[in-house]
């Protein structure tokens, strides 16, 4: 089953994450490039001029801002995370954002989807397509992914990761994903005390 672009966030035994994967037909020739404090999607060497047959193919998809690492399929990521660095609630942060930037204006109507995890408080996931909205918070002490195809409400998993590096694994090839088509690249946050970033 093809889903496209999906994310992950909340807690496992080990800690808090939010974990991103990159799933595409049309273009798959995409990397996750990780630094200190974000995680982009861009196109690997040789398709740059990627780009400009779609604008919404290369984005931070992960952004860490105090204590919350948001993770998005788009702009949104840094929107969302502006708004939680000048105090805003994960919750409110999501839903206005989503509201106001809306789903991408390509030939698929692609939704946004976006989520945020806190290492101190709550983890919440939010979509919006051409006809629905949708914020909710993911049961403490649970994990939940949605997607933006055919998944696109959100959905308790059993999320078995020790740190940022099995995330990032666990997105792309673990039980409950690996049945999902056309992988490309994934990236994750973990952390107890604070955030660590790794691509796959």
């Amino acid at each position: 089953m093809y889903l496209g672009r999906m994310l992950a966030v909340g807690s496992t035994n080990y800690g808090k994450f939010s974990a991103y994967r990159v799933s595409s037909r049309s273009f798959p020739n995409r990397a996750t490039k990780g630094y200190d404090d974000r995680v982009s999607v861009i196109p690997r060497e040789g398709f740059e001029k990627d780009i400009f047959k779609n604008p919404y193919i290369a984005y931070n998809c992960i952004k860490i801002v105090d204590d919350v690492a948001v993770v998005s399929n788009g702009s949104q990521t840094d929107i969302i995370a502006e708004k939680i660095s000048s105090g805003m609630n994960i919750r409110d942060a999501l839903g206005l954002t989503l509201l106001t930037m809306d789903y991408e204006k390509d030939d698929y109507k692609t939704p946004r989807i976006a989520g945020a995890t806190s290492l101190t408080g709550d983890a919440y996931l939010g979509i919006v397509t051409h006809d629905t909205l949708i914020v909710e918070k993911v049961p403490d002490g649970k994990a939940a992914y949605i997607a933006t195809y055919e998944h696109i409400k959100p959905k308790i998993v059993e999320f078995c990761a020790e740190d940022a590096d099995a995330a990032a694994e666990f997105i792309m090839n673990g039980t409950g994903f690996a049945e999902f088509t056309n992988p490309v690249t994934s990236a994750a946050a973990f952390g107890k005390n604070s955030w660590s970033i790794s691509t796959l």
